[in-house]
C-alpha cells in the first residue's frame, strides 16, 4: 500500500425527483462514497497500490462500500466494520433554485480510533493522503487523523491534504474547519482546494489573494482546481494556470477526488518527492491529473466514472 487514504467511507442517497426536497422525494439513487473513499478507488483504477482506513456498520452497506473498494483492488485491511454503530449516510436532493436540500445521518466514519491506526504498518507507504470532509468534526475519527498525521511527520511520510469544506456539513463550526485546515496545511507536501475552500481558509475574497496569502503561508505545493478553466498550481513563490481538456460533463461529482488521486498516482509511481519537483515536472502531473478529473465528469456518479479510468489517459 504505497498510498494511505483515511477518512469517512459512506453512502450517498441521491433524491433522483428533480426538484423535490427530501421530505417530498420518492426515489433516491444509492452511491458509495466518502472523498477518501473516492480517491483511494481513483488511484486503483489507475493502477496504483493503494490502501484506505475508515470505518463502516457491519450492515449490508458497509460490507457494500468494502466489496466496492475491492473491486477497485484497494487494501480494506484496516476498513473496519462496525457492529455498534450504522454506516454513515449523507441524504442530497438538488433543488430547481440550485441549493442543496441535505441531511447527513453520521455514524460508523466517526468510529475510527487512535488503535486502529496504529496497527497499520507504515513501512511500505510513501504518501499518506487526509481527505476527510468529516475528520475535522467531534468523535474518535478527529484524534485518529491527528495521530497518523503525527506519524506521517515522524517516518517523514509525504503528506496530502484536501479539507473537503461541505457548507452543509458544518455550518456554525466553521471557524474550527479553518483553524484545523492550518494545522495541515502547514505539514502538507501537497494540497488540493477549490476556489471556495481557498478564499475561506486564507478570509481572502478573490482567487489572485487567496493564492498570495498561500504561498507566503504555507511550505508545500497546492493546487486550487477551477473546473472547466484548468487549475491553479502554487509552486516556489510563483503560481500557474494550467489548462484542462474540453468535454461535454455529465456529473462533476467525485472530479475533484479523481484528480488528487491521479496526482498522487503519479508521485507515487515515479518515487517522486513533491518539495524536489519543478515546474517542469508539476506542469505534466497536473495536466494528466486535469484529464482525470474531467474523464470523471463524463459519467453519473465517481465510481461509475472510475470503472472507465486508466492510465492511458496520461501523456
Amino acid at each position: 500500500m504505497s498510498v494511505l487514504c483515511i477518512g469517512e467511507a459512506l453512502i450517498d442517497m441521491i433524491c433522483t425527483d428533480k426538484g423535490s426536497s427530501l421530505s417530498d422525494g420518492q426515489n433516491f439513487l444509492k452511491k458509495p462514497g466518502g472523498a477518501p473513499t473516492n480517491v483511494a478507488a481513483a488511484i486503483g483504477a489507475l493502477g496504483g497500490s493503494v490502501a484506505l482506513s475508515a470505518k463502516v456498520g457491519n450492515d449490508p452497506f458497509g460490507k457494500q462500500l468494502k466489496q466496492v473498494m475491492a473491486e477497485f483492488h484497494v487494501d480494506t485491511t484496516h476498513v473496519h466494520l462496525d457492529s455498534n454503530h450504522f454506516t454513515t449516510f449523507a441524504f442530497v436532493s438538488l433543488m430547481l433554485d440550485g441549493e442543496r436540500d441535505f441531511v447527513f445521518n453520521r455514524g460508523a466514519d466517526a468510529e475510527l480510533t487512535v488503535d486502529e491506526v496504529n496497527q497499520i504498518d507504515l513501512s511500505q507507504t510513501n504518501i499518506i493522503h487526509f481527505g476527510s470532509a468529516t475528520a475535522f468534526l467531534d468523535g474518535p475519527l478527529n484524534a485518529a487523523y491527528y495521530h497518523l498525521l503525527d506519524a506521517a511527520k515522524n517516518e517523514g511520510k509525504t503528506i496530502s491534504f484536501d479539507p473537503n469544506y461541505r457548507h452543509l456539513l458544518f455550518g456554525d463550526k466553521q471557524e474550527s474547519f479553518i483553524k484545523q485546515s492550518w494545522i495541515f496545511l502547514k505539514q502538507a507536501h501537497f494540497t488540493k482546494l477549490s476556489d471556495e475552500e481557498a478564499m475561506l481558509i486564507t478570509g481572502k475574497n478573490s482567487l489572485e489573494e487567496a493564492a498570495e496569502n498561500l504561498l507566503n503561508n504555507i511550505p508545500g505545493v497546492f493546487t486550487i482546481t477551477l473546473g472547466k478553466e484548468g487549475t491553479l498550481l502554487g509552486l516556489g513563490g510563483k503560481t500557474y494556470i494550467i489548462p484542462s481538456i474540453a468535454i461535454k460533463p455529465t456529473d462533476t461529482t467525485g472530479a475533484g477526488d479523481a484528480f488528487v488521486g491521479a496526482v498522487l498516482y503519479q508521485l507515487d509511481e515515479a518515487s517522486l518527492n513533491p518539495s524536489n519537483l519543478g515546474y517542469e515536472g508539476w506542469n505534466k502531473i497536473i495536466q494528466n491529473a486535469n484529464k482525470a478529473g474531467a474523464r470523471t465528469c463524463e459519467y453519473m456518479g465517481a465510481m461509475e466514472a472510475f470503472k472507465h479510468l486508466n492510465n492511458s489517459i496520461f501523456n
